[in-house]
């Protein structure tokens, strides 16, 4: 069979939260098209819905990708055209979906995307760290042991590291990520972008852990985790100078102890008097 006869599979991104953030040209795909594969029916209904959505919906999750599969392929080959979405944003991204683009793409069938939203990117936009190199880790392993030894491979990166977490680990992850990173390094919490609670908070790893601990509104919701990639060694010497500057502050002027801190930990004196 010629791909001109056959169908076209839609990648198609949808809200992260806020229901009015898809494209027309997503709406106008989603009533064309013969099905909507969804990760969950239910979930993706009401936003049909909204948007006077009536294509059948058929569920592709995690636990039936393999033989949901096959099946949607054959339509395809058959001439119909099928959408793929997730939950929420852009599908693959932490989401189901890699089989059947895959599978799609091996039997000659067009992928086509539809691009929209993305809750890692939406985060990278306003957190304020560097943004020209990043590099998305999706979900840690949600194992305290397992998750730090995967921290620790990345401790040296100096990329923005990007993670997803559940919001009943974001604690012991921050936590783990300021022994692992370093208390001084700069992070973000994106959370519940683009919906009635959303935050966005950047402080110090330290900082950070602490605060969520404490504001347990913190702990809800959809979690996005930024941190920003290791530099030189200037997040390290600014530690110490801040350590060493405490010390001498207890029985030297602020001018001479920021000095004398500075030319012992090389953190730069200016910023060390200036906190």
């Amino acid at each position: 069979m010629s791909s001109k006869q056959m169908g076209c599979l839609w990648v198609v991104a949808t809200p992260i939260g806020h229901r009015d953030d898809i494209s027309a040209r997503a709406i106008e795909t989603l009533r064309n098209v013969a099905l909507i594969a969804a990760e969950d029916t239910r979930h993706s209904r009401p936003l049909m819905l909204q948007h006077n959505v009536s294509t059948p919906l058929v569920a592709l999750h995690e636990h039936n990708e393999r033989e949901a599969v096959a099946a949607i392929v054959r339509r395809l080959e058959q001439g119909e055209s099928v959408a793929l979405i997730s939950d929420a944003g852009t599908p693959l991204i932490s989401d189901p979906g890699f089989r059947l683009v895959r599978a799609a793409r091996e039997a000659g069938i067009r992928c086509i995307p539809v691009p929209g939203a993305c809750a890692a990117i939406t985060a990278l936009s306003v957190a304020g760290l560097p943004s020209d190199r990043f590099v998305f880790e999706g979900f840690l392993p949600p194992k305290s042991a397992a998750r730090r030894s995967r921290l620790e491979e990345l401790a040296s990166d100096p990329r923005t590291l990007i993670f997803y977490e559940s919001s009943h680990r974001i604690a012991e992850s921050l936590a783990d990520m300021r022994d692992v990173f370093g208390a001084e390094r700069e992070a973000v919490l994106a959370r519940e972008l683009t919906k009635m609670f959303e935050t966005v908070i950047g402080e110090p790893l330290s900082q950070l852990a602490a605060r969520v601990v404490e504001d347990p509104n913190q702990q809800r919701g959809e979690c996005v985790v930024l941190v920003a990639g290791r530099g030189d060694d200037t997040d390290a010497k600014l530690a110490e100078g801040r350590r060493v500057f405490a010390i001498l502050r207890e029985e030297l002027p602020p001018a001479k102890a920021a000095k004398l801190a500075a030319a012992i930990s090389g953190a730069p004196r200016k910023q060390l008097y200036q906190e």
